[in-house]
């Protein structure tokens, strides 16, 4: 019978097993039916002997080692009733050490030809249910299906807590042409910490984090955690069902306030802990109820993706398809979806596929080569950043990132993606200098892939979860950011004004008797405000790395800075676009933003920085109160100039239109100290004006200067206006009048 095993038995291939540089082990291992009867083999090192049962447990068969010492165990049984798979393997290493499992090299693939046909044309859009770590039953086995995609490497083993971590014992067979390598084993729960180990071809191991692991440890350690996403019991249906409604055009005329949020530093915990972080779960309990007094509509939280620095905020990501440990498990960050669902509040998620790091179990040189990342430095390579760039233009890398975002959108329920860095993207040369970066074919700094990707992956967003939003941090003037893909542009529903804020508050910043000569700064947005569907953001990167908190960006002695500082807001809030506010700037925080330490909770103890904090409560409450404030921001309709041109006074007032005639606002905003005193003000229509807000009321910290009667506009010119009214406008200030349209 042993003569049957030795003819049977491909020696270089056994060979190449036991040398750990064997890509199809289940050709040589499991069973296998052999003329008139079945070979089984095993290959455990160290093992002293192994027994092959049925499920049950009977009909024994001892295998026999092909060789002394080698831990290849086979036998060749002839019987006329054949054992079938799954089978169960009793392995003893000791007398009283033994293990008994199904056989890992019994199970077929749960991958079809299709799933890696699909995966290489970039268009698997649901690739993260196959690749990765998956608990499953098959055949009435319970385990973990582990697929990973390492087309260069000679050989891949999954290697974990439950097997000490030895590459001899688990090695994964290629399907077909594909270059992913598959293996279901059984007893694998979840919670189990794993890894890849990869042979490459220049015969270096590496140890490699899963790219689609949904879970992983908490840094410094980085080993890849089995998870089961199954399990969580969602409440939020109404939401969704009534999110998949929604389309582009009912997206841009909604109320969009956001807080954005860094997790770890909102607000810590004073337990003895290293890092005081709050769960998933408890922050969010404590941050809906503070978003939702504050009033604002949506949260957008950075640094969610597995990554291993604190400091890189979490735009150097290791783990593209698992909510940081840092917070909780996976399970904790569906809770903590569903519970924001549950108070009204949407939840937007930063998203990084611009580039990731160089960490040596992450993505970079995953196989051996050059994977992930464009294999030409001048394509792949940031030099300042000191990270590496996706190769957009290989489909399998697409798919991983189309797929990802869908991830987050789809077993996550997340809302929205804000895409960070798009202009990396788009651009060859960006934060290149000359020789650092290669012309596309056309001779330009396109990155006609990266088009592409977006245009794509806007597209399969709509179509597969409808009402999305999807939002760009582009800081050029790229044309057609937010025009739809199917009409050339890039698919995006908004985009970040990165150029309103640049220039806004370097005019702020200025002592106002500055501002007059550079009123440019102040009015110029509004000549491309309705190119592109536009988000107004006073973001985290402007709070940090020495450009100080918003509070210490305005002029002058304290009580200046903070008048300085309502007008701002108010000006912003009037101004066309959604709004984005980081934390912590909503009550004047004066140190700059840290992840290592939690906002300065205990300056709301201070009376300027609590009624800073209710005069943003206010603008939220005025913001959705007044659909004139975002129904038509993308439509020139919602905004006209009254005034723009008074420089010398830093004087500006205009008009926001909503839906009807009625419930229009007037904004007259004053950049000095100087109280403008019994002032005519040009208006849009005859009728009446009522003041419902004013940053100078004294509830905000203001001098008290308010408009409180209703004003009658008369039929007086001004600002070439055939009416008008006569007011006084408090310094540094932002006043809002409602009014009825009315015509002449």
């Amino acid at each position: 019978m042993q003569e049957k095993l030795d003819q049977w038995i491909n020696w270089v291939e056994y060979d190449e097993l036991r040398e750990g540089r064997h890509n199809a082990p289940h050709n040589i291992l499991g069973l296998h039916d052999f003329g008139k009867g079945q070979i089984f083999t095993v290959y455990r090192p160290e093992a002293k002997a192994v027994t092959v049962t049925d499920m049950r447990g009977n009909h024994p068969t001892e295998l026999e080692e092909v060789e002394p010492g080698s831990g290849f165990f086979g036998k060749y049984v002839e019987t006329r009733k054949k054992l079938k798979a799954p089978y169960l393997l009793n392995i003893k290493y000791g007398e009283d050490d033994v293990v008994v499992t199904a056989d890992p090299y019994c199970f077929a693939p749960q991958i079809s030809s299709l799933d890696l046909y699909l995966f290489a044309e970039g268009k698997h859009y649901q690739i993260f249910d196959k690749l990765g770590a998956h608990p499953m039953e098959i055949n009435g086995v319970k385990g973990t299906y582990f697929a990973v995609w390492a087309p260069h490497a000679r050989a891949v083993s999954v290697v974990g807590n439950f097997n000490m971590w030895d590459g001899r014992l688990h090695p994964m067979r290629t399907l077909e042409v594909s270059g992913v390598y598959e293996l279901f084993i059984p007893g694998v729960e979840p919670w189990a910490v794993y890894k890849y180990q990869i042979l490459t071809r220049t015969d270096e191991i590496l140890m490699k984090a899963d790219p689609y692991a949904n879970c992983a440890e908490l840094r410094p350690d980085n080993a890849s955690v089995v998870a089961d996403l199954r399990g969580f019991r969602w409440t939020d249906r109404k939401w969704m069902t009534s999110r998949r409604k929604e389309t582009r055009d009912s997206r841009r005329k909604e109320p969009m306030a956001i807080y954005e949020v860094h997790p770890g530093s909102w607000r810590k915990k004073d337990d003895g802990t290293e890092d005081g972080f709050y769960n998933y779960r408890e922050l969010a309990v404590e941050l809906a109820a503070y978003v939702k007094e504050m009033g604002y509509t949506h949260v957008e939280l950075m640094g969610i993706a597995e990554h291993p620095f604190d400091g890189s905020w979490g735009y150097q990501v290791t783990g593209y398809y698992a909510p940081t440990r840092r917070y909780g498990s996976p399970e904790d960050f569906m809770y903590f979806v569903d519970y924001m669902h549950s108070q009204g509040i949407s939840v937007i998620l930063d998203w990084v596929p611009a580039h990731f790091p160089r960490d040596a179990h992450g993505l970079a040189q995953f196989d051996g080569q050059a994977l992930y990342e464009h294999p030409d430095k001048r394509r792949g390579e940031h030099p300042h950043w000191g990270t590496l760039i996706f190769n957009y233009k290989k489909k399998e890398v697409e798919n991983f990132l189309l797929a990802n975002g869908l991830f987050w959108l789809k077993k996550f329920h997340v809302d929205g993606l804000r895409v960070d860095a798009v202009a990396s993207m788009l651009y060859l040369d960006y934060g290149k200098n000359d020789g650092e970066w290669l012309p596309n074919e056309k001779g330009g700094n396109e990155n006609f892939d990266a088009i592409h990707l977006f245009q794509h992956m806007n597209q399969v967003f709509e179509k597969e979860e409808p009402g999305t939003l999807v939002i760009a941090e582009e800081s050029t003037a790229w044309a057609g950011v937010t025009s739809p893909a199917q009409m050339g542009g890039l698919g995006f529903l908004f985009k970040w004004n990165m150029g309103w804020m640049n220039d806004f508050l370097e005019y702020m910043h200025m002592d106002p008797l500055f501002r007059g000569p550079n009123h440019g700064r102040l009015t110029f947005s509004l000549q491309y405000a309705y190119s592109e569907n536009f988000i107004q953001v006073l973001s985290h990167d402007e709070v940090v790395h020495g450009k100080g908190s918003m509070i210490n960006k305005m002029p002058g002695e304290l009580d200046a800075k903070f008048a300085n500082l309502r007008t701002a807001y108010g000006f912003m809030y009037g101004h066309p676009g959604k709004k984005l506010l980081f934390m912590g700037q909503e009550f004047a925080q004066f140190r700059e933003w840290s992840e290592a330490r939690s906002l300065d909770w205990d300056l709301l103890g201070e009376e300027r920085n609590h009624q800073m904090q209710d005069y943003v409560k206010a603008l939220n409450k005025l913001y959705q109160e007044y659909d004139a404030l975002y129904t038509n921001d993308c439509d020139p309709i919602g905004f006209e100039w009254i005034s723009c041109e008074n420089a010398d006074m830093s004087v500006v007032t205009f008009v926001r239109r909503g839906a009807t005639a009625k419930k229009q606002l007037l904004f007259l905003c004053n950049f000095t100290p100087v109280t403008r005193e019994d002032m005519l003000f040009g208006v849009p229509c005859p009728g009446t004006y009522k003041e419902i807000l004013s940053s100078d009321e004294e509830r905000f910290g203001g001098t008290g200067i308010v408009n409180p009667k209703v004003l009658t506009a008369k039929q007086e010119p001004c600002d070439g206006r055939e009416y008008s009214i006569r007011m006084t406008l408090p310094p540094l200030s932002v006043t809002v009048y409602e009014y009825d349209y009315k015509e002449k």
